[in-house]
């Protein structure tokens, strides 16, 4: 569980700008800070996080296990706060931040400064923008997508977070360029040949990596923590960096 990895993938993204073309996104997701997730692995994937300097870091929810009074809500994210990239930190919720204090985890969210929830933030380069925005949790909030992108021209390249990957699955308008997802952390248990025999989304074709859908292409991280049960198997927790690149 504590054998982390830092991945880079290449991601082909449609309507890309040519002044993005290898622009770097670490992925966080699925900290799920709490039993067996103590708080000095945290601090050191933020660390690594930061180390690697890409252009922006993209967090995408279940930061917390849950359980308890709320307090790891707060402590895990004094430590989300210490994130930094030179095109910003963005941020939404999972089922899991949700289930701990939804009231305490938004807030928290909001405070950060890095909360893309139902709305799309703008990154410039050269004259020529792509955007962030955020879904909420398929589960436990509006998702929001038409919400989020509403703002934004129709033409202009647009860039999904949403914790659950059968978000991609649900009914929304807008054009998606790139869905960015966790959850599933790769099911946990990855058998050779098989696959993951367990994994918490009604499409079982999304498990990890990247993944063509019908509304949009995903990519799908197998996330840091653990949930339902503290083992993993041929499946390590990776920091995701996703290298856009001109589909």
């Amino acid at each position: 569980r504590y054998l982390l990895q830092i991945n880079e993938y290449n991601i082909p993204v449609k309507n890309l700008p040519p002044a993005f073309n290898n622009f770097e996104i670490i992925h966080l997701t699925d900290l799920h800070y709490g039993m067996l997730m103590p708080k000095i692995f945290i601090e050191q994937i933020i660390d690594k996080a930061n180390s690697i300097d890409g252009d922006s870091i993209v967090c995408t929810g279940d930061y917390v296990l849950g359980g308890g009074d709320g307090s790891q809500i707060e402590t895990v994210w004094s430590l989300l706060k210490k994130l930094k990239a030179k095109s910003g930190v963005y941020s939404v919720l999972g089922n899991h931040d949700h289930w701990a204090d939804s009231d305490k985890s938004l807030k928290s969210l909001n405070d950060s400064g890095h909360n893309v929830r139902h709305q799309a933030v703008a990154l410039e380069r050269n004259g020529e923008r792509i955007w962030i925005g955020g879904a909420g949790d398929l589960w436990d909030d509006e998702v929001g997508i038409d919400k989020a992108f509403k703002e934004v021209p129709n033409k202009e390249c647009k860039i999904l977070l949403a914790h659950n990957p059968d978000t991609a699955d649900s009914k929304f308008s807008t054009r998606v360029d790139l869905m960015i997802s966790g959850h599933t952390h790769g099911g946990q248990v990855n058998i050779p040949f098989i696959g993951a025999p367990v994994l918490p989304v009604k499409n079982k074709n999304y498990s990890s990596g990247f993944i063509r859908s019908q509304n949009t292409n995903i990519f799908i991280s197998r996330g840091i923590g653990w949930a339902i049960v503290p083992v993993r198997f041929n499946c390590y927790p990776e920091i995701a960096v996703l290298k856009l690149i001109k589909a």
